[in-house]
């Protein structure tokens, strides 16, 4: 008697992402399902489109790390790989603790602190209601590729904004950087460090942007009585997916300057590099995360004339009491009730 071949409880993605199977897990409890996804989730990064691991960002971080090798290789650089995978960095004690936080904190944020996180959804309903209350209800006259478009620089506009304020205040009360300390403690760059944040910090660098866009959000749906939309690619807002596409290089050690004009319009990898500088004179600066405008509105603006050099990390060397995941967890608790002795510079320059 031939044996039937159970369905499979695993199922493989085109692109070669396996994940669990709702559709083949009738007789396993929906929370066993729910917490096997939490555990492997982190894991498939590549392939989700909100994640700066997603794979298009890092395919074009290599093709731009590989332009800007071939021309400054007068350097005297040759190898490629050896300048920029290097162990140095990539096996570095701080590359160590950052792989093993985005793991550990990428399965706890979501169940635990993500509901703390203000809803943009929420400030746009409230918004929405709050105009129609005031205006009357709305004429729907805001439909068309004109709004689209303007929805789609306003919403950036908002969404960079909020980043921008999220992170100066981070930098500004003491309060708040004793927790951003956790993602300066980074001696080494790579595209994990981005998510070497504490989760109070990365609460408020949501919540912030969450707060803009919503106001957004709630203004073009009662201006177009919920039929405006911008613009997506790959499921991502498209301005923040091109900006992605060509800004992933934040957290690496490729220079990458856009040069002295464009620097002034839109904060390039290198820039950012400079925000990581344990040099006083780099401290607060290049706060922002896709446009120079805000930076120099609020006077925080740096922009280099050559490729500078510099350590990167917290420059008072207590970078090593974060290069673990209690240190990241806790030792802000620790700074912030002043249970670690000398701390360093509060606010980081600001």
């Amino acid at each position: 008697m031939a044996r039937t071949r159970s369905p499979p409880f695993w199922r493989v993605t085109p692109l070669g992402r396996t994940m669990p199977d709702p559709d083949q897990l009738e007789g396993l409890p929906r929370l066993v399902f729910d917490v096997v996804s939490a555990l492997i989730k982190p894991l498939f990064a590549f392939n989700q489109h909100d994640s700066f691991l997603y794979w298009p960002f890092l395919a074009a971080a290599l093709v731009l790390a590989m332009v800007v090798f071939l021309r400054n290789r007068e350097d005297g650089a040759t190898n490629f790989f050896g300048r920029y995978f290097s162990r140095e960095i990539w096996g570095h004690v701080s590359a160590k603790a950052d792989y093993k936080f985005y793991y550990i904190n990428g399965v706890l944020f979501p169940a635990i602190f993500a509901p703390l996180i203000l809803s943009g959804a929420w400030v746009g309903t409230l918004a929405e209601s709050g105009l129609a209350a005031l205006l009357g209800a709305s004429s729907k006259q805001g439909t068309g590729t004109g709004t689209t478009l303007l929805y789609t620089v306003v919403f950036f506009l908002a969404y960079d904004f909020g980043r921008y304020m999220a992170h100066y205040v981070q930098h500004r009360f003491d309060v708040l950087w004793h927790f951003h300390k956790v993602h300066h403690s980074a001696e080494v760059l790579t595209p994990f460090t981005a998510y070497r944040v504490h989760p109070v910090d990365l609460i408020l660098m949501s919540s912030f942007p969450a707060f803009a866009t919503g106001l957004v959000n709630g203004a073009f749906n009662y201006w177009s009585g919920g039929a405006a939309g911008f613009y997506l690619f790959f499921g991502l807002h498209a301005l923040i997916f091109i900006y992605n596409l060509i800004g992933n290089l934040r957290h690496s050690h490729v220079w990458l300057s856009f040069g002295p004009v464009l620097n002034q319009i839109f904060i390039s990898p290198a820039q950012h590099q400079i925000h990581h500088s344990v040099e006083e004179r780099h401290w607060g600066q290049n706060i922002g995360f896709g446009l120079a405008f805000w930076d120099r509105l609020f006077g925080t603006l740096y922009v280099p004339r050559e490729h500078e050099h510099f350590a990167m990390g917290l420059g008072d060397g207590t970078e090593g009491l974060y290069h673990s995941v209690k240190g990241m967890y806790w030792q802000p608790f620790r700074d912030l009730f002043g249970q670690s002795g000398d701390v360093g510079k509060d606010s980081h320059g600001l």
